[in-house]
């Protein structure tokens, strides 16, 4: 059946991590540090959980930036960090998601969000930041449960909270990590390949039931999809 609850991810997937890019080049030198700093960011959140540990997602972004500082022997500041938290908190929305998002709620989905970024009371959301939140019912964050995705607790706690079944969700991710562990309690998964990811060519996980450019053809398949 056609998914009633569409589960956003947020970083990357809705908004461009490639805007922290000109703040890596001035704090480190080099701007192509991104993906090494993100993939290190995704590993140690995981790290994190599979420890029994647990710490904000942009207070472990800022300690990963200082790691990956040292092993490059340049120092980060106080300073840095405070204008990359920034900048992680104000990262802009991909240019097809605001209308992607129109287009899949006027389907009648029911939208909603699960990230790993913290959310504090009074401290605007990356995604209100981004200007995107009116078009969400609800917006989860892992700080909730203490564990980072993807950890299983956190699809089915969503589940539960919006009173519908796994079975009646689908995580909409740009990370097969994210769907993989979504899939695993029972949920549809979609993929959206942004540059730089790709689905995991393998039988022995989970494949995501969809896989798109974009969220405006996200939308276009789900009108036709039956499955």
């Amino acid at each position: 059946m056609n998914p009633a609850v569409l589960i956003f991810d947020v970083n990357e997937t809705l908004i461009d991590i490639e805007s922290l890019r000109p703040h890596l080049e001035r704090i480190l030198g080099d701007g192509d540090v991104l993906r090494e700093w993100f993939n290190q960011l995704v590993m140690y959140s995981m790290t994190t959980t599979m420890s029994g540990a647990y710490v904000d997602f942009f207070t472990l972004g800022q300690a990963v930036l200082r790691m990956v500082g040292d092993t490059r022997q340049v120092q980060v500041t106080d300073g840095d960090l405070d204008e990359f938290a920034h900048g992680m908190r104000t990262m802009p929305a991909h240019p097809d998601v605001a209308d992607g998002l129109a287009q899949l709620r006027a389907q009648g989905h029911r939208l909603v969000t699960l990230t790993n970024s913290p959310s504090k009371p009074g401290v605007p959301t990356p995604l209100e930041n981004a200007g995107l939140a009116q078009h969400f019912d609800k917006q989860f964050s892992v700080d909730t449960w203490g564990v980072f995705k993807p950890s299983p607790q956190l699809y089915t706690g969503v589940a539960a909270d919006l009173g519908v079944t796994p079975s009646a969700c689908m995580m909409v991710a740009a990370h097969v990590w994210d769907t993989i562990g979504a899939q695993s309690v029972g949920f549809r998964g979609a993929l959206i390949t942004r540059p730089g990811n790709a689905p995991l060519p393998t039988d022995a996980l989970p494949q995501p039931d969809i896989v798109v450019s974009d969220t405006l053809e996200l939308a276009e398949r789900l009108l036709t999809w039956d499955r």
